[in-house]
């Protein structure tokens, strides 16, 4: 089966296209850097010719509001139009678990506003949305330093390896259309502070942690289940202490 994978050399991408090569398809990995622009539309016909899925793993260069949602609509608006056109069968794309329970947080808006437009595309789909990656816990912490501390919000959280990420991906994309939302989050639940607090400790990371429970997001606000499911989702394998060991092997 050809199966072209958008964002195909980024973390979750090229995981993806790995994965679905060592299963014996034909995963194309589609990206700028190989001639492919699912923003310009630049490539994407002739990616896309005789393709029967495309999973959409890209991200916004730009996380500015007005960037990252003009990103996400222009892009899927393309791969849309393209994938009609080619006769796919299936896109699969990845967005956020809480996208939808977020509304101060401009770029879980944008991914409101590109699953909408996937849904009412016409094309067989499948949207998978994972909780964080533990691959971006560092960032989490950078985004939460407000005079020289960390401050983290008391929500619960429940990250995922993009390892778990990449395989639940392709496992769904070589599935049928659910023409909905797949759930993914990691193994284990817990407040957010308390998976940051062990990710610096690993890190070696000094920087005092002020838990609070008013503490934005990214700029958004969190409520107790705003960044975990809320009801069945696909559990990943693999815990956070298993991860942190391989991060340092």
């Amino acid at each position: 089966m050809k199966i072209v994978v958008i964002g195909g050399s980024g973390l979750i991408g090229a995981k993806t296209v790995a994965i679905l090569r060592a299963k014996g398809h034909e995963a194309v990995a589609a990206s700028p850097r190989n001639g492919v622009n699912s923003v310009t539309g630049a490539g994407l016909s002739e990616a896309l010719r005789g393709a029967q899925v495309v999973i959409d793993v890209s991200n916004a260069p730009s996380w500015a509001p007005d960037d990252v949602m003009a990103f996400f609509r222009t892009s899927t608006l393309n791969l849309v139009e393209a994938e009609a056109a080619a006769g796919v069968q299936h896109h699969v794309a990845l967005s956020v678990v809480g996208t939808d329970r977020m509304p101060d947080n401009a770029y879980f808006d944008a991914k409101v506003a590109q699953e909408k437009l996937i849904a009412e595309s016409g094309v067989p789909y499948s949207i998978v949305r994972a909780t964080q990656f533990m691959e971006f816990l560092g960032g989490i912490a950078d985004s939460g330093m407000q005079d020289g501390k960390v401050h983290l919000s008391t929500g619960q959280f429940q990250p995922i390896a993009a390892d778990d990420v990449a395989a639940i991906v392709a496992d769904v994309a070589l599935g049928a259309p659910v023409n909905g939302i797949v759930e993914i989050a990691g193994p284990e639940r817990a407040p957010l502070h308390q998976f940051i607090a062990t990710y610096m400790k690993a890190q070696g990371d000094a920087r005092e942690i002020v838990v609070d429970p008013k503490a934005t997001y990214f700029g958004g606000t969190v409520e107790e289940t705003s960044l975990v499911p809320l009801g069945e989702a696909r559990r990943g394998s693999i815990a956070l202490d298993d991860w942190l060991k391989r991060a340092r092997s």
